[in-house]
């Protein structure tokens, strides 16, 4: 058979653990037999990106912006016990929260649904995409260990040098500070980018932050979100048939548990984060949930939602074999193919994906899985538990 060709590469960026482990099968036994696979490849793995001092990450980075589309492996963010694990020289700053930083947009979430797992909250009928902001934040903070007494003052100088100032805490004693920040034209990026992505979906799109507490940086949020909806939305929605709604982060999490799904949900960079965990577990597993960066310019990085399956590696580092769920990392690659056969103009590429996810779900909807996917397994026939690579390689039999 002859394999299909790539015109323009993706940027490949390659991570950490036991996902790097899955990365190399999935391109062997699914990927590399079909296409001339074509990348631009970088190394995120946090040895390299201790080598060189994390400029592997701002490299990748540039290289989406450059191509275009980037596919993206799961990395490690360094803490302490990963410092001295890895023998690092500082704790390099999450390589998420880096590459989003740089290309901006807004990070689309949404489950992977298969006949057989029914969500855990029972009344879900149809998916909850979540938007998450991709930049500042949490990911972009300063932070500060305070050893001892003293003041904490927030200071903002101006061009012209004029100074303001306000006081965050008189400490009486030991503590931290952290300083987070937002700019108006990402927050700007971010409701188009909720407000289209709405539109094209033909979904409700829920908007949610804590502007009761935080009056001013949550409630720059709302307002901005309103302010655009009104102005170049509003028309458009009702047109359609469409509800926009904003409520607090609180309400809208008892919101989403008794609704039936099928709306866009758009939330801040840490709460987006902390949602979509919950949402890809109550609909299966944190491995059944794909993610895709959008900026605001068309440029795309498609990745995995989850961690590096930590546990998973040190017991494949012993010879054990594992059960771990590749799906998410095999659609980011899907995703990534059938967005870089839309841009160049190669339906056989986009074919080459949806077959692939096609291949995925039916595999699954057979009754061969990995173990996380078992225990909510209601089929028909007894699930068939299998590794992670006779799982791939059941994938590929039926593709």
């Amino acid at each position: 058979m002859e394999k299909l060709k790539m015109i323009t590469p993706l940027v490949e960026m390659d991570g950490d653990e036991m996902t790097r482990i899955l990365w190399q099968d999935i391109k062997e036994i699914l990927l590399m037999p079909y296409l001339e696979l074509k990348t631009e490849y970088y190394d995120l793995g946090l040895p390299e990106r201790e080598r060189t001092g994390d400029q592997v990450t701002i490299d990748s980075a540039e290289a989406a912006k450059k191509y275009g589309v980037a596919v993206k492996c799961a990395t490690i963010t360094p803490n302490g016990q990963r410092m001295k694990e890895y023998q690092l020289s500082q704790m390099w700053k999450s390589p998420n929260g880096t590459i989003r930083a740089i290309l901006d947009g807004t990070v689309f979430r949404a489950p992977i649904m298969v006949k057989g797992i029914s969500p855990v909250v029972k009344n879900w009928k149809k998916p909850i995409i979540i938007a998450r902001h991709a930049f500042g934040d949490v990911y972009r903070a300063s932070e500060k260990r305070i050893t001892g007494p003293g003041r904490a003052e927030l200071v903002f100088t101006a061009r012209d040098g004029t100074e303001s100032r306000q006081t965050i805490c008189d400490f009486d004693g030991p503590g931290v500070i952290q300083g987070q920040f937002n700019q108006d034209s990402s927050i700007r990026s971010f409701a188009h980018a909720c407000f289209r992505f709405a539109l094209d979906m033909g979904q409700d799109l829920w908007f949610s932050t804590k502007d009761t507490i935080s009056k001013q940086y949550d409630h720059t949020f709302k307002d901005l979100f309103q302010e655009i909806y009104d102005r170049e939305y509003k028309a458009l929605f009702e047109k359609k048939g469409l509800e926009y709604f904003y409520t607090l982060i609180d309400d809208a999490v008892a919101r989403v548990i008794r609704s039936e799904g099928g709306f866009l949900w758009a939330c801040k960079n840490y709460d987006g984060d902390v949602m979509s965990d919950m949402v890809s577990t109550a609909f299966g597993s944190l491995a059944m949930m794909t993610s895709v960066l959008v900026s605001p310019d068309g440029k795309y990085e498609y990745e995995a939602a989850h961690g590096t399956v930590t546990r998973h590696y040190y017991r494949y580092l012993k010879g054990e074999q594992t059960s771990t769920n590749p799906m998410a990392t095999l659609f980011a690659w899907t995703g990534a193919l059938r967005k870089r056969g839309e841009l160049d103009g190669l339906p056989d590429l986009m074919a080459f994906a949806d077959r692939l996810e096609r291949a995925a779900i039916d595999t699954i909807e057979g009754g061969t899985m990995t173990g996380d996917l078992a225990g909510l397994w209601e089929g028909k026939t007894p699930a068939r538990v299998v590794t992670s690579r006779d799982f791939l390689t059941a994938i590929a039999e039926r593709l």
